[in-house]
């Protein structure tokens, strides 16, 4: 081949990255191509807007947001707080693959074995004053505990939250009935409440769950109240009503998902306070029967306190670590969803 034919290494390379760099070329072209019609409106006219760029500015504020909202939780107090729940989770879930001992086990008082037993190699923790293990009583009691308190909690918020939204929306006689009967519920203390139902109720489980939810809706309802007082004369809400749209499809569809927040962050906190009521309802005697109750281990134990006190330790250690994981969520939810309690970057 004449030396002026030849081609030298670096030109082969070149043209083999270009041959390579065609389909691509090829495709953006192509899209060029199919987004013309799109971009000369957007070039020309100064108030038209580029449909397909504005929905991928849309995503990318969502995802920025989210990624915002996910850094603000990424502190210490609260990583630690999803970590307590996390494992309070999981010994509610994977109890029987955690311990050895099954539910009437710790449930049932064991003869067998000696009471009071300090912490051995079979028992980490010891003994109860009826021969079970307080370990294993430790971990059957985040069942009860969690699943009771998030139900409670729950039932609270919902019926909160309908009151609520009755209350803020509709002014006048029904906004006057419900927040008088709320102004009553919040005067009596809800814990000796519950414990003149149960003791009336005979200890019945479900009696003392509703009541203790129905008791626990006022501080929902006042809180959401002030909420849609807010939200109700906003532009949003009036297009909504010019729209044609419903009472409940404006105070459902509109108004209720600005004020989920609040909701949730006092979910979180509400969950802490009733696994503490109850272990308090517990520790007086008022507890359920045939149940790994911490509160009900704290009342068998505190006669023993200084001869045996592993066994109000333990129990008492879970209720404090259970309230402290709910609380530090919540006081992080609280940072994270309102943007006013920290600094701008």
């Amino acid at each position: 081949m004449p030396p002026e034919l030849q081609i030298s290494d670096s030109t082969r390379r070149k043209l083999k990255k270009r041959s390579q760099n065609l389909p691509q070329y090829m495709n953006f072209r192509k899209q060029i191509k199919e987004l013309k019609e799109h971009y000369i409106p957007f070039l020309f006219l100064p108030t038209a807007k580029d449909p397909i760029l504005t929905k991928r500015k849309e995503e990318l504020e969502r995802f920025h947001s989210k990624r915002k909202f996910i850094k603000r939780l990424q502190n210490p107090l609260t990583m630690f707080g999803i970590f307590i729940i996390f494992v309070i989770f999981s010994w509610a879930v994977f109890a029987p693959l955690i311990i050895s001992q099954g539910f009437y086990e710790v449930t049932v008082a064991d003869f067998s074995t000696l009471p009071n037993l300090p912490p051995t190699k079979d028992h980490i923790f010891g003994t109860t004053r009826l021969g079970m293990d307080v370990f294993a009583r430790l971990v059957w009691g985040a069942r009860p505990s969690l699943f009771y308190g998030s139900f409670i909690a729950f039932l609270s918020a919902f019926i909160g939250v309908f009151f609520g939204l009755l209350a803020g929306y509709h002014s006048g006689i029904v906004d006057n009935i419900i927040m008088r009967l709320v102004d009553i519920m919040m005067a009596f203390p809800s814990l000796i409440l519950i414990v003149l139902i149960a003791v009336w109720s005979g200890g019945n489980e479900f009696i003392i769950l509703i009541s203790y939810g129905v008791l626990g809706f006022a501080g929902y309802t006042r809180m959401l109240r002030a909420l849609v007082l807010s939200e109700r004369n906003k532009t949003y809400v009036q297009a909504a009503k010019v729209a044609g749209a419903s009472n409940l499809r404006i105070l459902y569809k509109h108004i209720l998902p600005n004020c989920l927040a609040p909701i949730i962050v006092s979910l979180s906190f509400s969950i802490g306070g009733v696994i503490l009521g109850l272990a308090g309802l517990s520790f007086l005697g008022y507890g359920f029967e045939n149940s790994a109750d911490w509160g009900t281990d704290l009342n068998t134990a505190h006669t023993k306190i200084f001869s045996a006190p592993w066994a109000a330790i333990v129990p008492g250690f879970g209720v404090f670590i259970a309230v402290m994981g709910f609380m530090l969520v919540g006081d992080g939810l609280r940072d994270a969803m309102d943007p006013r309690l920290h600094n701008k970057n």
